[in-house]
């Protein structure tokens, strides 16, 4: 199955961390990453996904030009079917808010527990299966 995590973060070493921490699972072909660095890339490669099993969005909030939460809810327009978690250095009680309330299936705070992550990646893959 060709299925894809998408990752939305302007700073440029995030590709590469998220590389390192889900080589074992990229190497054996588990599942496919891309990444995008802003928000209007990010809902280009949404649309263009259409045909691949897009199976999780995973977007920082806090980025230049259009932020996560202002991008959130045109994503869940092009792909209602696909869960979005944001991620965010903030992770207050009104972040996390306008967040869901926004369309988002949860919040991840910086620095990201990638067991947790690794974890609801796993649950989304035995949902696609």
């Amino acid at each position: 199955m060709n299925v894809l995590v998408l990752v939305i973060d302007d700073e440029p070493d995030v590709e590469a961390l998220f590389r390192q921490q889900f080589r074992k699972e990229l190497r054996a072909e588990r599942f496919m990453m891309d990444f995008a660095s802003s928000a209007a890339d990010a809902l280009s490669l949404i649309a263009a996904t259409r045909d691949r099993s897009l199976i999780l969005i995973l977007s920082d909030i806090n980025m230049p030009g259009m932020t996560g939460l202002e991008m959130l809810p045109k994503a869940r327009e092009i792909r209602p079917d696909v869960p979005i978690i944001m991620i965010t250095a903030y992770g207050d009680a009104d972040t996390r808010q306008k967040a869901i309330a926004g369309g988002a299936t949860g919040l991840l705070t910086k620095p990201i527990d990638f067991s947790l992550l690794r974890g609801e990646i796993d649950t989304r893959l035995v949902q696609a299966a």
